[in-house]
């Protein structure tokens, strides 16, 4: 009897646990939670992180290391120089003069613009992919990094320039996925000057 009554408990407590499992709905199996990836879903592909990336070295970057293709007028491309260092402070460099009204402090702007990262190389974002200029008011003073305050003073319409903004004029904490420190560099078109 004592046999029976244990194989008796045993089927119960496993008649149990099979209804508790036929119980859950699917969105209670892990396989089917939108933040649980399943064992054989693609895992994407990790992106490095801060500490992943070397350390730049070298001596401070040249202008002419920072090469920008495209024609004015058209989305450029911009490769990030190896082998240094970025410069101390802020590079401005106009890379085609503009014909037209010049940025003053307090002008307002249509402005296309690419920015890429020193450290990891990478292109993060573009108005040119947007098919709209960047629209800006009071430049000097605007509400964006101080080194688009400072760098586009004297920047005319029709021109383009290369920006290399150092992290205290940029993001000195980091933004979004900006690491904190990190130098960004940015080719501008003046598409419209006005003030």
């Amino acid at each position: 009897m004592r046999t029976v009554g244990r194989t008796a408990l045993a089927l119960v407590s496993l008649l149990s646990a099979g209804l508790a499992l036929t119980a859950c709905t699917a969105s209670d199996r892990p396989s089917t939670l939108t933040n649980t990836p399943s064992a054989t879903a693609a895992q994407p592909e990790a992106q490095p992180t801060e500490a992943d990336l070397p350390e730049p070295s070298g001596p401070p970057c040249e202008v002419a290391q920072y090469q920008v293709t495209g024609a004015a007028g058209e989305k450029p491309t911009i490769t990030v120089p190896t082998g240094c260092t970025p410069q101390d402070g802020l590079l401005v460099e106009d890379l085609t003069e503009g014909t037209g009204a010049e940025i003053k402090p307090g002008s307002t702007a249509e402005l296309h613009y690419v920015l890429a990262t020193f450290r990891d190389q990478r292109t993060r974002e573009s108005s040119w992919d947007n098919g709209e200029p960047f629209q800006l008011a009071n430049i000097g003073q605007a509400n964006v990094i101080q080194g688009w305050n400072e760098g586009l003073i004297g920047l005319k319409e029709g021109g383009r320039r290369l920006l290399v903004v150092p992290s205290d004029k940029g993001y000195p904490e980091g933004k979004d996925d900006i690491q904190p420190g990190e130098t960004l560099i940015f080719v501008v078109d003046a598409v419209k000057v006005a003030g």
